[in-house]
């Protein structure tokens, strides 16, 4: 149980970083339906990771994986898939580092009723405006201009914990990073 607790607590602590570049590209292929090139983006993210923050990553890029197989009318693999992305994502709290797993969760589900509805020889007739888009803000790293430090935004205040330096990030941005 203990080693449970202290996988969940690591788990929020992965959470609660910045996306990696190739994830943020990853999600964006994903959203226009180029579902093999953001698994690709996904998959580079997830190497390049450490923690449990890759088996995000790796969930996305099997989500897209199912979704593929689906648009090829391979029905045997979009089941399997779905069943890895799902094991994979189960842990995940419904928001982490932006992305909204537990919406991603359900629409997955969503549309392997609709694959299992339609059945292996049906699969080809399936719906693709039933894939919905991962929901997701990224999050931005500020670094101060007089201190070197990395700032913190709440509601688009953005403020350095170091010095004190602030500006609303709707501010011109001179300070991303």
């Amino acid at each position: 149980m203990e080693q449970q607790d202290e996988q969940v607590v690591n788990m929020s602590n992965d959470c609660n970083g910045v996306l990696h570049p190739k994830a943020i590209e990853g999600l964006k292929l994903f959203n226009k339906k180029q579902f093999f090139e953001a698994h690709e983006e996904l998959e580079d993210a997830w190497r390049d990771e450490k923690g449990s923050i890759r088996y995000l990553y790796q969930g996305v890029l099997q989500a897209a994986v199912t979704y593929l197989h689906i648009t090829r009318g391979n029905y045997e693999g979009a089941l399997k898939l779905y069943e890895r992305c799902m094991k994979l994502l189960k842990d995940f709290p419904d928001v982490c580092r932006g992305i909204q797993v537990g919406k991603l969760k359900i629409d997955l589900n969503n549309v392997i009723q609709e694959v299992q509805r339609l059945g292996r020889e049906r699969i080809n007739v399936f719906d693709t405006s039933r894939f919905k888009d991962v929901i997701w803000r990224e999050k931005r790293v500020w670094i101060c201009d007089r201190c070197g430090y990395q700032m913190h935004e709440k509601n688009c205040k953005v403020s350095c914990p170091n010095c004190g330096n602030r500006f609303d990030c709707s501010d011109l941005n001179i300070y991303f990073d």
